[in-house]
């Protein structure tokens, strides 16, 4: 993972990265304390991933912790923040990176298809940060980074309820941006089709079939997410709030998906 080792502009912060135990959020964690933030990784139900993001994490020499929190529980991600900021001393970076994607025919999306998604994908950031927030006025200044989707702007099938998280995320990415400016600065990263092991599980040619409508003519990968993260957690983004940075190889500007009718639901639909 690519980091500047040199520069450690995170050097005595801490950051909350999450849903890291595994995929992109792994990749944000570690990236983040390899630019010397201590950095807090959050899991749901997979410790033993957890476990393996803090074993990066050391080898790269930064110091992690891992707590554990359904962020779709508000009592719970309410606990995660201020637990990390106990134990880490501070809070200066919040990443909300967990999320959740259900995908079905729209007409065939249940109740609890919904809850899990907009739960996970929307009512966790919002009050992961209003716990946030508290913590960052203390120090006089935080940067909050969500992880959107080019979802939010392509209209890609079988994608409803989590195209409308995205877009809600968007909105309140924007939203607290204005209120919180200028203590707080609230960006977004939307990534295109990126290739983490779930998506290469229910599609065994998602490089392909994915890649081939991306006009860098490849799918994204966690680690091109790092340096973009990084960017928007450091105060070289001093004056950047409000925005929604898409890194998707330029796949929102020509907005075509490969065909999605022999797409596993039901594999979708059992991962933790």
């Amino acid at each position: 993972m690519s980091s500047n080792d040199s520069s450690r502009i995170l050097a005595g912060q801490a950051a909350l990265v999450t849903g890291s135990s595994k995929g992109i959020g792994r990749a944000l964690a570690v990236g983040l304390a390899q630019n010397g933030a201590a950095v807090a990784v959050n899991y749901k139900t997979d410790a033993e991933g957890a476990a393996e993001t803090m074993q990066l994490i050391a080898d790269a020499g930064g110091e992690s912790i891992a707590i554990e929190a359904d962020v779709s529980v508000p009592d719970e991600v309410r606990g995660l923040v201020d637990e990390t900021a106990d134990r880490l001393g501070r809070l200066d970076v919040l990443v909300n990176n967990a999320g959740r994607s259900r995908f079905s025919p729209f007409e065939e999306a249940s109740e609890e298809d919904w809850e899990d998604v907009v739960g996970t994908n929307l009512r966790g950031p919002f009050f992961a940060s209003q716990a946030a927030v508290k913590h960052m006025r203390k120090l006089g200044k935080g940067s909050i980074v969500n992880v959107s989707s080019c979802a939010s702007v392509l209209m890609v099938v079988y994608h409803a309820a989590y195209t409308m998280s995205k877009g809600g995320l968007d909105a309140l990415t924007k939203q607290l941006a204005f209120e919180l400016a200028p203590t707080i600065r609230v960006n977004a990263i939307a990534p295109g089709a990126t290739g983490v092991p779930r998506s290469r599980d229910y599609d065994p040619d998602f490089d392909e079939n994915w890649g081939g409508v991306i006009p860098m003519g490849r799918v994204i990968e966690p680690e091109d997410l790092v340096e973009p993260v990084v960017f928007l957690a450091s105060d070289r983004s001093a004056v950047l709030t409000g925005d929604v940075l898409h890194v998707d190889g330029g796949w929102s500007l020509q907005g075509t998906v490969p065909p999605m009718d022999d797409f596993d639901f039901e594999a979708d639909q059992k991962r933790g």
